[in-house]
């Protein structure tokens, strides 16, 4: 007896080993996150890490149960797509098989592939590069079965060459887009759509499953041909899924986790898959488009786009400064020739263009923190164009353009004048239906930008402008209203404009967020901030009280006001950008133990492994790169200060596997659910009573060892001499 029930324990434990045991890829679910809480849902993309082909089903959501097209390909994350595709089975007995659209079930998708039954067929979906290999069964067997190819509303066409090939072209945002489409069994035309936006092609052979290879291009259909000719070079579906697995496998496996919840994990390795959904590289085998002049440039350096700047320079940019600083330089090198070819430094770099999406100079915090952690590039040309997008370019809201009327009062006053309620616009080229001036947020956010020049401009030793933009880096302390304790719209006479909720302020005077969010939108001198607040005290007394004011009007009405503060405590938006770092800036007061209580209360009652897992709009690796760092137990608050802020980890290890070959761990003694406060800290075996680390101290390897408790442990981290930097005056050398 007691041999069978050890027998048993044995088998049990075997069995729990194995499926904590599993590889990262395994945790991997693209559908956390495929219904939005209230704006935008994630994407389940198939492709291989940073590379031009996405596939995603074109649908409202996870639980709309028709997809529209298969594009061949996202241009650009949420924005474009190109090529719809759709296998039909008996087309004749449609209507219009224009507009028809496939039914799914069974649906399955992984990083690296794609499968789901459909009416009448399955279909399965691999990615390479700039290829793609696409495989229908058919139920049964007829002619009258069908591949549908469509331009998605845009100008274009397809051609059938021959009874083996399709290609087509097509214009969206100013460009083009080409494909070139191979199929393993003869086809031939059944319909086209008016003005040739669509081609519907029937299996000639009456085949029952069809395998379709396509190649993508920016350039040619020719250079389509040749992307396929150089990636895809059979009708292999299962090698192109092997070979993009494999690929994901090294990408995912630079940071191991052990510990912890299956549920945990499966958020973990999630998030750290939409890490490497974009950049995307658009170089096709030696030359590449750039829609930034319109030309095609031969150079076999990759060419990244796609780049939501106000998303991304927060998470997840630093994120891949640590796991892959070779392509991090490549991506900036990318911005610095998207400069030399238009004039402008990008914001929102997308394939079309520069996008004149959201607000601030976020290129110049990107660079400054990347040179700061080491990664080289051309300075000189880096500081030019940063420096231009400040001082020469419109600060207005989703505006490119020359300085207007409204800037050089900026230039001249420090501060960007806000209008009262009943006041009409006077700077034509402000939205007036949306958007509007922002006038707050602008203020703190270029001030933050102008401080990361100054960065720039210190590493090229030019005196002069790190003067100038050092100053300018304290513009933010001109829209601080002192009676009010936060930042405050201030009209062009300089009188604050009164009558307002700072809980329900909307983008007149703030960017997606209220009074609340930007009270602390000074990441580049927190010590600066906590002065006008009356010290460290009364600071993290606001910081307490900002978690606990409650909105008073009904979430509807709030909603119409901030549909994209999502996720709130308090007066918190966990679903927006601007509140990552704000659950960190306790380690900044001496109280890293209210940061550890406030990280486990987000992951754990905001974050989920299910169709509603995140609690905003995940923006193609913004929001993941919070929880990545998150739950490895630290997050860099200052991008462009190379030092991170310690939290609580998720995990009783996280090890990171640096591209040197060295390893960098955080290791919690005492793990459990309960036990997330820490209690004591080593770092390489030497006792460590700061509540943070230097990059340079992560990039040389070794081990922090964290002591973990279920009960607060106040007196680590509180020493006030020891806290972290942030400061107008940082530099590298005083600092670390």
């Amino acid at each position: 007896m007691k041999k069978n029930i050890f027998a048993i324990l044995a088998v049990l434990l075997a069995l729990a080993s194995c499926r904590n045991a599993g590889e990262p890829l395994d945790y991997v679910d693209p559908t956390i996150g495929g219904v939005s809480v209230l704006l935008q849902p994630t994407r389940p993309t198939v492709q291989v890490p940073n590379e031009m082909i996405r596939w995603s089903p074109a649908r409202r959501d996870l639980l709309d149960d028709q997809i529209s097209d298969f594009p061949l390909t996202l241009a650009s994350h949420r924005q474009q797509s190109v090529f719809g595709f759709l296998p039909i089975a008996a087309s004749s007995a449609l209507s219009d098989p224009f507009r028809y659209k496939q039914v799914y079930d069974g649906e399955k998708t992984v990083p690296y592939l794609y499968t789901s039954g459909l009416e009448g067929c399955s279909i399965r979906f691999a990615a390479s590069k700039k290829s793609g290999i696409v495989e229908v069964h058919f139920d049964s067997p007829s002619a009258d079965n069908a591949f549908r190819f469509n331009t998605l509303g845009m100008p274009g066409s397809f051609e059938l060459i021959d009874d083996h090939t399709v290609t087509g072209e097509c214009t969206f945002a100013g460009m083009k887009a080409y494909m070139y489409f191979e199929t393993d069994g003869p086809v031939n035309e059944l319909a086209r759509k008016s003005a040739s936006r669509g081609l519907l092609v029937g299996t000639a052979d009456s085949a029952q499953t069809l395998c379709g290879r396509y190649g993508i291009s920016y350039i040619s259909v020719d250079q389509a041909k040749a992307n396929l000719r150089n990636e895809i070079t059979d009708f292999n579906l299962d090698a192109v899924a092997d070979a993009a697995k494999s690929v994901w496998q090294d990408k995912l496996g630079k940071i191991s986790v052990s510990g912890g919840t299956d549920t945990h994990k499966r958020i973990f390795y999630t998030a750290l898959y939409r890490c490497f959904e974009r950049m995307v590289d658009i170089n096709e085998y030696g030359q590449y488009y750039s829609s930034f002049d319109n030309q095609v440039h031969t150079d076999d350096t990759p060419f990244f786009t796609d780049n939501w700047m106000w998303d991304t320079y927060i998470a997840l940019e630093p994120l891949q400064t640590i796991l892959d600083p070779e392509k991090e330089a490549l991506k900036v090198d990318s911005y610095l020739r998207m400069y030399r070819q238009c004039g402008n430094m990008p914001s929102f770099a997308v394939i079309w263009g520069d996008w004149a999406a959201m607000t601030g100079n976020y290129a110049a915090v990107w660079m400054a923190d990347c040179w700061s952690k080491g990664i080289r590039f051309d300075l000189d040309t880096a500081l030019e164009g940063c420096r231009k997008n400040s001082v020469d370019a419109t600060l207005i809201p989703w505006r490119n353009g020359p300085r207007t009327a409204i800037d050089d009062f900026y230039n001249e006053h420090g501060y960007f004048p806000a209008l009262h309620r009943n006041e009409d616009e006077t700077i034509p080229e402000v939205d007036t239906k949306w958007e509007r001036r922002q006038a707050v947020s602008i203020t703190t956010a270029f001030s933050y930008a102008d401080w990361a020049i100054s960065q720039l401009a210190a590493y090229a030793g030019k005196d002069e402008d790190v003067a100038l933009f050092k100053e300018r880096a304290a513009f933010y302390k001109n829209v601080y209203r002192p009676e009010k304790g936060m930042f405050w719209p201030k009209d062009a006479e300089g009188n604050w404009i009164d009558g307002t909720d700072p809980r329900y302020m909307d983008r007149m005077y703030y960017t997606e967020n209220n009074a609340y969010t930007f009270m602390w939108d000074v990441k580049h001198d927190i010590y600066g901030l906590f002065d006008l607040m009356g010290g460290i005290e009364e600071a993290e007394r606001k910081l307490d009280e900002m978690f606990r004011i409650p909105i008073s009007m009904s979430k509807f009405e709030f909603y119409k006001i901030l549909p994209d503060a999502t996720g709130m405590v308090g007066q918190f938006a966990m679903g927006n950008e601007p509140s990552f770092h704000i659950p960190y800036l306790y380690n900044y007061m001496g109280s890293p133990w209210k940061t550890q209580k406030r990280i486990h209360q987000l992951i754990d009652m905001l974050f989920y492994d299910d169709v509603m897992g995140l609690p905003g709009d995940e923006d193609g690796g913004g929001m993941s790169a919070f929880v990545v760092f998150s739950m490895m137990g630290f997050f860099p608050v200052t991008p462009g200060v190379p030092v991170y802020a310690i939290g609580s980890p998720f995990f009783e290890t996280a090890t990171i596997s640096l591209p040197d070959g060295k390893k960098f761990t955080v290791k919690a003694r005492n793990f459990s659910e309960e036990n997330k406060y820490i209690q004591s800290a080593k770092l390489n075996g030497k006792p460590l009573e700061r509540s943070w680390f230097s990059h340079s101290e992560l990039v040389g390897g070794g081990v922090l060892e964290l002591t973990m408790g279920p009960e607060p442990a106040p007196s680590w981290g509180s020493d006030l001499s020891q806290l972290p930097p942030s400061s107008i005056d940082f530099t590298l050398d005083s600092a670390l």
